[in-house]
């Protein structure tokens, strides 16, 4: 089965780098310099920031539907990023890089199953959790900080 990650929207923080430290502050957003790489994944390039950008520490909602399965969590964004948009069935290279946890909802956004995989399985183990009975997308986390990392639809 042929799958697309799905990036999040660069207009949804291109606001970030006008506002100030203290209004940043305001918003319990961080703003750092990136001094390793890999360590600073953008949600919205789908690449590892490189050592000296600017990224953005920030709490985001990123499963906000009317379920238990609720959630939201912190996730970076790099200043001024564009939006990924990856090619039919393509794993980005940063996803590629950690342990991911796959986390697959039905279309009510109830949690059907679970796994993790080593993320240079992932162009595998994505069409197998999406041809699970019931399984509407994914959302992969990176499993060790938690932290959500993309959304991943099924192309029918």
């Amino acid at each position: 089965m042929t799958f697309q990650i799905r990036a999040l929207p660069a207009g949804q923080f291109a606001h970030l780098t006008q506002l100030s430290d203290a209004e940043l502050a305001a918003q319990n957003i961080h703003k750092r310099v990136v001094d390793a790489n890999p360590g600073y994944p953008c949600r919205v390039s789908l690449q590892d920031a490189d050592i000296g950008e600017t990224v953005f520490l920030l709490h985001h909602c990123h499963h906000g539907e009317a379920t238990p399965y609720r959630a939201s969590h912190a996730i970076f964004v790099r200043a001024g990023a564009t939006q990924a948009q990856p090619e039919l069935g393509e794993v980005p290279e940063s996803l590629t890089l950690r342990l991911i946890s796959i986390r697959a909802f039905n279309e009510a956004h109830d949690m059907v199953a679970a796994d993790v995989a080593e993320g240079v399985d992932l162009a595998t183990a994505i069409p197998d959790m999406l041809s699970k009975e019931g399984v509407a997308y994914l959302h992969l986390h990176n499993a060790r900080p938690g932290c959500y990392a993309a959304r991943v639809d099924p192309v029918r």
